[in-house]
């Protein structure tokens, strides 16, 4: 059995911070990409970019008669500045699948097209309930009973005009990013900087151990996952498997925790490979990586859109387990190693 090489879990959640730290809603994903390429020259590798803005790293292998690729996805949920309101506030169209109730009172950053930003709030048109009592309840909110106070002296459309901002700005969330004395790592867009630290990770324990892939491998970073493309375009052709790193949804009727690595049988676009999902799960016990395995009935892949834009090649999904997707998520430094082990075993292993 192949020995894997060891992975130095401090740096890996040292820069899985800068990362969510750096705000990238799908369509302003330029800092977050420019840091994982500056990560990957680091390594001595030289990445490309996509014509679609992806970025793109390939690693030689000892054979190359099937290739590989994986992929994990830059792109967070956001917003955008729909409507500017007569008292100066914002509505704003979600960017990504979230109910509002999980960013009602939640801060924000608002970029305008000149280049300047500005914090907000998103708060419900009738928040106070010394005001509103009978319209406070515990309900799902519509999109016209959600806005985003801005943090600037306005009381109009045009003071909020004033200030640059402008129907389609881009709004990103505060992803509140904790990591905690218990090992936990608490933030918003673990879903999936989680699965683009683990990658790098993994790329720098290969780097240190001069170890090479069993096959020719892409590393694929994509820009428009949370909006259902973004692996569509930008793997090798010739590619014989896909590899998707992204989180394990956790919740009732799962069996995932943030300790393991979630293995994924099937989502909402089916199931996937058989073959590669038995391999993984052999690696995982040969290994003594600790794993679960589950379906996710609400669930989209980058490894799916390639293959619904046409990818002629097999694909598997695994990632770190975490908790509350979509939402303020949670997963731990046992889930990101579980998954880091199992990608370099991938990555190793000649089946």
């Amino acid at each position: 059995m192949t020995t894997l090489p060891s992975i130095d879990l401090d740096p890996l959640v040292e820069w899985l911070v800068q990362l969510l730290r750096t705000p990238s809603p799908t369509g302003d994903t330029a800092a977050a990409l420019a840091l994982v390429a500056g990560r990957l020259r680091e390594l001595g590798l030289a990445p490309t970019f996509s014509r679609k803005g992806a970025l793109v790293v390939t690693l030689p292998g000892q054979r190359e008669d099937a290739p590989r690729a994986v992929t994990a996805h830059v792109d967070t949920l956001g917003a955008i500045v729909k409507e500017i309101k007569a008292n100066g506030r914002l509505t704003f169209d979600r960017i990504g699948g979230y109910p509002f109730f999980s960013v009602n009172g939640e801060y924000c950053r608002i970029e305008t097209t000149d280049g300047r930003t500005y914090s907000g709030t998103a708060v419900l048109v009738k928040s106070s309930v010394h005001v509103h009592r009978e319209q406070v309840k515990d309900r799902e909110w519509q999109p016209d009973e959600v806005e985003i106070r801005v943090d600037a002296v306005t009381a109009s459309a045009e003071a909020t005009r004033d200030l640059g901002i402008e129907v389609g700005d881009l709004i990103a969330w505060d992803p509140r990013t904790t990591v905690t004395e218990t090992g936990y790592v608490k933030s918003r867009h673990l879903d999936d900087k989680a699965g683009v630290a683990v990658m790098l990770a993994a790329l720098a324990a290969l780097t240190a151990a001069r170890a090479t892939p069993a096959q020719r491998t892409t590393f694929h970073f994509s820009n428009f996952e949370e909006v259902g493309h973004g692996a569509a375009v930008g793997i090798p052709e010739d590619v014989a498997e896909l590899i998707a790193v992204d989180m394990g949804a956790l919740g009732k009727g799962q069996q995932g925790d943030e300790h393991a690595v979630s293995i994924c049988a099937k989502d909402s676009g089916g199931p996937y490979d058989l073959g590669i999902r038995r391999r993984l799960v052999r690696l995982a016990q040969a290994h003594e990586i600790p794993y679960k395995l589950d379906i996710y009935p609400h669930y989209g892949s980058d490894a799916e859109a390639a293959l619904r834009a046409g990818g002629d090649y097999r694909i598997g999904l695994f990632g770190p387990g975490v908790d509350a997707s979509h939402s303020f998520e949670r997963t731990h430094r046992d889930a990101l190693a579980a998954s880091t082990r199992l990608l370099l075993a991938y990555l190793l292993c000649a089946e």
